[in-house]
């Protein structure tokens, strides 16, 4: 048996991000159970949840990190720790990574130290030269290969035998050779969410979904199919989608019910619902159960299986947020992003959507490197469509190109992107921040960029606001009570919560 120490990092946010960065740290739950049930001992040091409303300087001046210092997070590591393994789901959170990284050798110089996640498996040469003290990381699906790094740094075999990883080696970097996804995941075990602060994310509403009461995080599915050029998911999970039993899934939710008095469920999937047969299946087995719960898709998903019959089905066992993901609105720019998917068949299910009674969110990306003026206006007159419809939300992102895409190799191979530093990480939190957009689109200076994305916006809730005359008044309402019934009101909840405890740390600095 080894002790391995896991830590989920700080959120690294924008300053006027629309986003909600306070989610459960489901990726390290998933690992800490793969470690217990292969009999090792876990601390699970979540950054975020043991300090929720701590709001420190980030990297930059238009960043803010929510959680534990990394003071605080070395202090917390147990000295008779063998290997400290660190998450890195987000590109814009490494220089902080990096950080702790280094600030963890200081502290314990014989510890081995591994990182996992999107941006280690994305450019893992790139990781082991920013940071010395860095030993390997992994890469893709990492509930095996952390097993298998804890016995490789116990003694019982070569790093190099270890599949899906990149190490440090006498001569340089060693890849090795990949590792298959896991083919049943029926048999991952369950996450330990004993050994996280879960309790504080329930008790303050905080998930990646509406507010809803108390949320349990859940994945009924890995993977995605699709491979659209702007998705880092791809080289992180390849393009295999596997589900798991609905039997299943319902079980782990009347688990939450009973053992945290789950009152609402959100699923973290990419790509949620694709089988038709399988969402009418779990529908019918969470309405046999009668646990009177809600849930909710705040991912973005896919439209084809989603017809009024499904939905009505998904009403009635509990569904209340869908999120849909057309990205664009213009025919070229989709066929360009490989996005797969027919704007007049998703119109007709955001519409059947709303007419059953779900709350419909949109999600919209614009300035890809291809794009131009006549591609945004499409999407413009899209979004004008998705009002009228009834569609609640919409968000309007800005492209970044994120490592592990598609599109990040394209423009790092025409020396379009130059050296990944920290101004370019700090940019990537440009897509969500309104205060500014960064532009990659050859046609689109960034103001002009900026300017379509507010457009878009005041497009979108001017149309629905006079569309739906008292729907203004009721988010105004949910916002001042924080009864939140959709994520743009949660997120504007979220964002003045946010930039009011970053100001209440400053005043004392000041004074």
């Amino acid at each position: 048996m080894a002790i391995v120490t896991l830590i989920r990092p700080p959120s690294v946010v924008g300053r006027f991000a629309l986003t909600l960065n306070r989610t459960p740290p489901l990726s390290i739950a998933y690992l800490a159970g793969s470690l217990s049930a292969a009999g090792h001992e876990v601390q699970l040091i979540d950054a975020v949840g043991e300090s929720l409303q701590a709001m420190h300087p980030g990297y930059r001046p238009s960043i803010l990190v929510n959680g534990l210092s990394v003071r605080e997070i070395v202090a917390r590591i147990r000295a008779d720790s063998q290997l400290v393994g660190i998450s890195c789901l987000f590109s814009h959170e490494w220089p902080l990574i990096r950080e702790l990284i280094d600030a963890v050798a200081t502290r314990f110089p014989d510890l081995p130290i591994v990182c996992g996640g999107e941006h280690a498996t994305a450019v893992p040469d790139l990781c082991l030269a920013d940071a010395p003290a860095l030993r390997a990381c992994a890469l893709g699906e990492g509930e095996e290969t952390v097993v298998d790094l804890v016995g490789a740094f116990t003694g019982h075999k070569p790093l190099a035998e270890v599949p899906g990883i990149v190490f440090r080696g006498p001569d340089g970097t060693v890849r090795t050779a990949p590792r298959a996804r896991i083919r049943n995941v029926d048999e991952i075990p369950a996450p330990r969410w004993d050994l996280t602060p879960i309790e504080g994310y329930l008790e303050n509403g905080f998930s990646f979904g509406v507010d809803r009461g108390r949320t349990m995080p859940l994945l009924a599915t890995r993977g995605c199919p699709y491979q659209c050029t702007f998705c880092s998911s791809p080289k992180m999970w390849t393009t295999r989608y596997s589900t798991r039993k609905p039997a299943l899934v319902v079980d782990e939710i009347e688990e939450f019910v009973h053992r945290y008095n789950a009152e609402n469920i959100d699923f973290y999937d990419l790509t949620a619902i694709i089988d038709r047969e399988w969402i009418l299946e779990f529908c019918d087995l969470l309405d046999a159960r009668c646990l009177r719960i809600t849930w909710q898709l705040p991912s973005g998903t896919r439209s084809e299986a989603l017809d009024e019959p499904v939905l009505r089905a998904m009403y009635r066992s509990g569904c209340r947020n869908v999120s849909y993901a057309p990205e664009s609105g213009s025919e070229r720019t989709l066929h360009a992003i490989k996005k797969k998917v027919k704007l007049g068949r998703l119109e007709e299910s955001m519409r059947a959507a709303a007419r059953v009674g779900l709350n419909v969110k949109a999600n919209i990306l614009i300035g890809f490197p291809d794009e131009c003026e006549s591609d945004l206006r499409d999407t413009l007159r899209f979004i004008l469509r998705m009002a009228r419809l009834g569609v609640h939300d919409v968000s309007v992102w800005t492209f970044s190109p994120y490592p592990g895409s598609e599109l990040f190799d394209r423009l790092s191979a025409t020396g379009r992107l130059g050296r990944l530093d920290d101004d370019y990480y700090a940019s990537l939190l440009s897509y969500s921040d309104v205060s500014g957009a960064v532009s990659y689109a050859d046609a689109l200076d960034s103001n002009q960029l900026q300017r379509y994305r507010l457009a878009g916006l005041l497009l979108f809730y001017g149309t629905s606001y006079l569309t739906h005359p008292l729907r203004p008044v009721r988010s105004l309402y949910n916002i001042a009570t924080r009864r939140y019934e959709s994520r743009m009101e949660m997120s504007f909840g979220n964002l003045t919560r946010r930039l009011k405890s970053a100001a209440s740390k400053a005043a004392p600095e000041a004074a």
